[in-house]
């Protein structure tokens, strides 16, 4: 019976994936597991591996003296009129500095986000990353209800209030002015739509495994793109081919790098779909794009 996550088959993959973006339920999902299990695997490690377990997402701690951490509420008069996030600011450099707005998947501002806000403060960025489940109480410590919730919020106003954290964050008394943006999958997309919906809001934008901005809005893309794609993610690629003519068309500079062997998620250390390689190599490349682009 294989009971290490390296031995998951890759339908099992595809089955969270589609799982995770609402595809099917819960109930489906197992159930698909089930029949896996019924062929030798154990469902206790397939379960295991493809749900998180945030205890191994902290790389940077939040008592970790190069930081400060704490949360900063703003105002969204076109969103659900206030939003909140998770404000980080590194204590070891002074004047001004780049700012980054950090963008979750589309299950609130869960503990791996919040490590990948630190990250970037311990890099030297003020890094804010607001939660779209504010409206309702903020993310409630537990994946499944808050994609639940998620899908219960307008889409347009989370949007908005996205839109609004970008303005807010870019104005705080210690930015350089220069804004840059990073998200995963929901995250990847709601950076393609910033850097379509306003030319001039980002300046620099890292989309993880996200889809693009509806095509009537992408000639307003300025901002230098740096796009993290996973080979193995074809729901998400599928739509790279029209996007990569539309920004050739528009001159925009940007840069794609698709990952070996890496499952939509690849970065998020919390789950099997991690792949170290992979990962430390897009944020390596991360760091280097934004300190090129915003510094």
């Amino acid at each position: 019976m294989p009971n290490n996550k390296n031995d998951i088959p890759q339908e099992a993959f595809d089955w969270y994936d589609e799982y995770a973006h609402g595809g099917m339920d819960r109930r489906t999902f197992i159930s698909k597991l089930g029949t896996l299990a019924a062929t030798g695997y154990s469902m206790a490690v397939l379960t295991a591996a493809l749900l998180p377990n945030y205890a191994l997402a902290e790389q940077v701690s939040f008592n970790d003296a190069d930081i400060k951490a704490t949360y900063a509420s703003f105002d969204s008069p076109l969103g659900h009129g206030e939003g909140r996030g998770y404000l980080v600011e590194p204590t070891n450099k002074t004047g001004l500095l780049a700012v980054v707005l950090v963008i979750h998947e589309n299950r609130g501002l869960n503990p791996y986000i919040k490590d990948v806000t630190r990250r970037l403060a311990k890099s030297g960025f003020i890094a804010f990353a607001p939660d779209a489940l504010f409206p309702l109480g903020g993310y409630p410590g537990n994946d499944d209800q808050g994609k639940a919730m998620q899908r219960t919020l307008d889409r347009s106003k989370i949007q908005q209030d996205f839109i609004a954290a970008a303005k807010y964050l870019k104005t705080h008394a210690s930015s350089n002015g220069n804004l840059g943006a990073v998200g995963f999958c929901f995250g990847g997309y709601i950076v393609n739509y910033l850097a379509a919906v306003d030319a001039d809001l980002i300046t620099a934008g890292v989309p993880f495994y996200g889809t693009p901005a509806k095509p009537e809005l992408r000639n307003n893309i300025k901002a230098s793109l740096l796009v993290h794609l996973a080979e193995l993610d074809k729901r998400v690629n599928k739509s790279w081919p029209d996007y990569e003519r539309d920004l050739k068309r528009l001159a925009v500079s940007y840069q794609m790098h698709s990952y070996k062997n890496a499952n939509h998620g690849f970065h998020n250390d919390s789950t099997a779909r991690y792949h170290k390689e992979n990962a430390e190599l897009a944020w390596q490349r991360t760091l280097a794009f934004f300190t090129e682009k915003l510094l």
